[in-house]
């Protein structure tokens, strides 16, 4: 199939039940859980996941709001919200994501640029709202970098520059303590190494549709993974500049995000249609991630 093609298909729903095993990354420990979480048994469309290098506190963000995977069994930390553009910040606790309000929301709709102090449980309006629906979201050092058909930055949430740049990215990746992003489109990656302004396409870079830079616990990532449409599992040594393949990953990926493994490879977690899935290994091999 083709790969340009296939990225531009509309993502599928994950299956009918995610059941998750806990996940401890070595000398951590998991975190303790929010007080009184709901139970959840299923989610479906599955739009981002995040895992802090430190705590190994999974969160998933879906169609109908935030889960803690942490566990075996899901707990929803959130009330019922379509949560797109879900990213970490650095800060701890501290997260931002785009969508649309549940029943009884006082967001409006959409809810545009929203964040959360509390690690999700609740969440206030920052900026557009009514106006944008983020489908891909990041941080890039102290800056925000969005796309809702215009990509646009921003430094502090509520004023945004849209970027001259002509592309349409289907995920963006930064992080907090750099200033380079990534940005899959169908015609390969593209890179930016001033918060998301310029921009510039990596040569031989592979076609992924989902990529996400290895979060080290205190310093500026140099490791980034990519998974293509077709399940390749591509890694970067060199802040996305260069990249190998390292395995295949089964399944329909519907997000992804990846820590820097104490043996110098990325730990990646990639919520599937065959449920979520773990490696350790750089994504040489993947397993349930409830085994």
């Amino acid at each position: 199939m083709n790969p340009r093609t296939t990225l531009l298909r509309s993502r599928r729903s994950l299956a009918a039940t995610l059941l998750l095993a806990p996940l401890a990354l070595t000398a951590c420990s998991p975190t303790t859980p929010p007080d009184s979480p709901t139970p959840a048994a299923a989610v479906s469309h599955v739009h981002g996941i995040s895992v802090d290098p430190v705590s190994t506190k999974i969160l998933i963000a879906t169609h109908d709001g935030l889960y803690d995977a942490t566990k075996k069994k899901l707990e929803k930390v959130s009330d019922t919200i379509d949560l797109m553009g879900f990213t970490a910040t650095g800060e701890p606790n501290v997260y931002y994501a785009s969508g649309h309000p549940g029943p009884g929301s006082s967001l409006p709709n959409p809810v545009g640029l929203i964040r959360s102090r509390d690690a999700g449980k609740t969440w206030q309006q920052v900026s557009l709202g009514g106006q944008s629906d983020f489908h891909a979201l990041t941080v890039s050092g102290g800056a925000l970098v969005a796309f809702d058909g215009q990509l646009r930055t921003s430094t502090d949430g509520t004023s945004w520059t849209n970027s001259a740049a002509t592309f349409s990215p289907a995920a963006l990746a930064g992080s907090p303590t750099s200033t380079v992003v990534l940005a899959t489109t169908q015609e390969g990656l593209q890179r930016s190494t001033d918060h998301g302004k310029n921009w510039q396409p990596v040569p031989g870079g592979p076609v992924v549709q989902f990529v996400a830079f290895a979060t080290p616990a205190s310093k500026a990532p140099t490791m980034a993974v990519g998974i293509a449409p077709d399940g390749s599992v591509y890694v970067s040594t060199d802040t996305g500049l260069t990249w190998a393949a390292t395995g295949t990953i089964s399944g329909q990926v519907e997000a992804v995000t990846a820590v820097e493994g104490s043996t110098g490879k990325p730990w990646i977690w990639a919520a599937t249609t065959d449920g979520v899935q773990v490696s350790t290994d750089g994504g040489a091999t993947f397993r349930p991630a409830a085994s």
